[in-house]
């Protein structure tokens, strides 16, 4: 018996929708998620990021970052059927050349993220070549079983874009880094409208980032980190290092 699923598509008998995740829930960096769909015996995979995290206070002597376990797909990578990544920052794909041997599979990226990541292999890569696939913002592809649409949000970094994951059994929404930001430095403001058309649409789950959710208040735009920065670099004196 099939049933018509949210995300389009019809869901047969035994298909699950799977989310695991690898790293990222409940902690800082190492993000790493995945998303399985259909039977058990024959399921899809689709990784979301493949970030580092950095090791914290006297308990990781002489470790210069953390990687990610991902024993669970490499010893199913024959299912792995992509990875998407949402932005550039290290935390979201600093493990991508590390262990991309371990997983062979398609890379999908925006111009700036790829382009980053290209860089990274070019000064690290040890003559690796890795199949990017360069998706435009907004841009729409499949990666398997999955239906993937780029939404572009305000973030640090350009060109950050969270995921409308269509499947047979609904729609996920996987936000990535983000924040409401109103004036922001290098993206643009966040396009409410675009939310609610897919809140309209209907969303089966929310992956949200959720850094600071429990801080009451509301974060400060870049503009404003812009100007602090900018009037306590006129208050230095002598020579000024930014990294």
């Amino acid at each position: 018996m099939n049933e018509k699923g949210r995300g389009g598509g019809r869901k047969k008998r035994g298909e699950e929708l799977v989310f695991v995740a690898l790293g990222g829930l409940g902690e800082i960096g190492m993000n790493v998620y995945l998303y399985g769909y259909g039977r058990q015996d024959a399921r899809q995979w689709m990784m979301v990021d493949c970030g580092i995290t950095f090791p914290e206070g006297e308990n990781d002597p002489g470790i210069d970052v953390i990687l990610p376990d991902v024993r669970f797909i490499e010893e199913n990578r024959a299912d792995l059927a992509g990875i998407v990544l949402t932005h550039a920052h290290e935390d979201h794909v600093g493990a991508v050349i590390e262990l991309w041997p371990r997983l062979k599979a398609p890379i999908y990226a925006t111009p700036f993220t790829a382009g980053m990541l290209k860089a990274k292999l070019a000064e690290y890569g040890r003559g690796l070549e890795l199949p990017i696939h360069v998706v435009p913002l907004d841009g729409k592809f499949s990666v398997g079983p999955f239906d993937v649409e780029l939404v572009t949000l305000p973030h640090s970094i350009p060109e950050m874009s969270a995921l409308a994951i269509r499947t047979p059994a609904g729609m996920v929404f996987h936000t990535g880094d983000w924040k409401i930001d109103e004036t922001p430095m290098i993206t643009e403001p966040l396009d409410e409208s675009r939310l609610s058309a897919l809140g309209d649409e209907g969303v089966l789950a929310l992956v949200c980032d959720s850094t600071n959710a429990f801080r009451e208040g509301t974060s400060p735009s870049e503009s404003e980190v812009a100007q602090s920065i900018t009037e306590i670099i006129k208050g230095a004196k002598g020579r000024v290092a930014v990294t």
